[in-house]
């Protein structure tokens, strides 16, 4: 299965990370044609080969303003001068959220940009006491994470989403100037976002950061699994540059794109992590269990369900589980507890594992029905018809809605 190894020797920033994707043969005009589509103007990208400790790669660098020379490529048309940058300019998460929303990218690289920023905001959301919408990127930062984060996104849908895996990650030690005076590596924010997802950090005698915020919540997003190759057969080899030339170790992210063997790593499916919100309830109306419930789901819960309890005091009582993002567990907490009888709520992480999925029409006398279809190592282990679609086609028809389910999931096995 196509893979994407990661070597983490030296840490990883969003620009090593660009530069190793374009080393390993993302096509530039490809990736400049999509960034475009961001409608980000003002910045211009300077991609150049060059050495770190004898070892060749590629810079990946986003300047700000319009001046383009050399292998510069300009993109857009700056609306600021070189300096303006120094001033109290940038956006904030809910802003570059609405900019990835609507943006020309595709769905795919959409949702993952907004899902990586999502991890970072809320990491500085939680050092710096902010809620995650409010979290400002200075402009810096904000056009250069943008463009690294979108980029990332855009280059992993070029090679065919392939599984991304990487050794243990490793930071350096020492200090690094943060905007309100001098912070031990690694960064806060790179150490939130880590612990959001439960990764295993490891520090090294380099005295610089190695592991930026941008690299760590792509880390956080797209990796599946830390620790060393398993059965994986090399294809292409790509260095990234960092910005410096450091003492103990070469400056360089190592991508590696190549098949691993799913036997070795297990399965094909899809993995990632949510976090479980309980709470026992045993005085509780049952009509505001209802309401609830909409009101959860319609705030973007995964789900919700209600369990019978037999509570202390022989009291008959409830079980309230709603699942939903880790980065929405405290939102939903706050809504269990507005909203039900509730005094606490428990919450922990958990991984799930899930059948890839895909959606396929099937014709059937009645009309188009959606099949929902789940894959496991490219076997289809579920396939069963769309509720919605089967409810619409149901009421367009004046059927029973069981009898285009029966007819949906024939046309599916007649297809077969």
């Amino acid at each position: 299965m196509k893979t994407l190894y990661l070597d983490l020797f030296s840490g990883i920033s969003g620009d090593m990370f660009m530069g190793a994707l374009l080393d390993v043969g993302l096509d530039y005009p490809h990736l400049a044609g999509e960034l475009q589509k961001l409608k980000l103007e003002g910045y211009h990208l300077h991609v150049s080969r060059g050495k770190r400790a004898q070892i060749e790669g590629i810079k990946f660098d986003v300047h700000l303003g319009h001046h383009s020379h050399g292998h510069e490529h300009e993109h857009g048309h700056a609306h600021q001068h070189e300096h303006e940058h120094e001033h109290e300019h940038g956006r904030n998460y809910a802003e570059i959220k609405q900019l990835l929303l609507s943006s020309g990218l595709s769905t795919w690289a959409r949702e993952k940009a907004i899902a990586v920023f999502e991890r970072v905001a809320v990491a500085e959301g939680k050092i710096h006491g902010v809620p995650p919408e409010k979290v400002h990127f200075h402009e810096v930062g904000a056009v250069d994470s943008i463009i690294d984060i979108a980029g990332a996104c855009i280059g992993l849908e070029f090679f065919g989403k392939p599984r991304v895996l990487a050794s243990q990650p490793i930071d350096g030690t020492g200090w690094i100037d943060c905007a309100h005076g001098r912070f031990p590596v690694p960064a806060p924010a790179t150490l939130e976002i880590l612990a959001a997802r439960g990764v295993a950090l490891t520090q090294c005698e380099e005295p610089h950061e190695l592991i930026t915020p941008t690299g760590a919540a792509l880390l956080a997003e797209f990796v599946e699994e830390f620790g060393p190759m398993k059965n994986f057969t090399p294809a292409r080899i790509g260095f990234g540059l960092g910005s410096r030339d450091n003492p103990t170790r070469p400056n360089v992210l190592r991508a590696i794109l190549g098949e691993s063997s799913t036997a070795a790593l297990q399965h094909d499916w899809e993995s990632d992590s949510i976090a479980v919100l309980e709470t026992n309830l045993d005085d509780v109306n049952p009509e505001i269990l209802g309401h609830f419930m909409e009101t959860a789901l319609a705030a973007g819960a995964l789900d919700v369900s209600y369990a019978p309890l037999q509570m202390k005091k022989n009291r008959p009582g409830f079980l309230l589980t709603v699942l939903c993002a880790a980065a929405q567990a405290d939102k939903f907490s706050e809504l269990i507890l507005r909203e039900t009888s509730a005094f606490g709520v428990r919450r922990h992480m958990a991984e799930r594992r899930k059948l890839r999925r895909e959606f396929q029409m099937v014709q059937t006398t009645f009309g188009d029905v959606s099949m929902k279809i789940g894959k496991l190592d490219g076997h289809v282990l579920q396939a069963a018809p769309e509720f919605e679609s089967c409810r619409k086609l149901a009421e367009k028809e004046k059927l029973p809605l069981k009898q285009i389910y029966e007819a949906a999931m024939a046309a599916w096995n007649n297809s077969r």
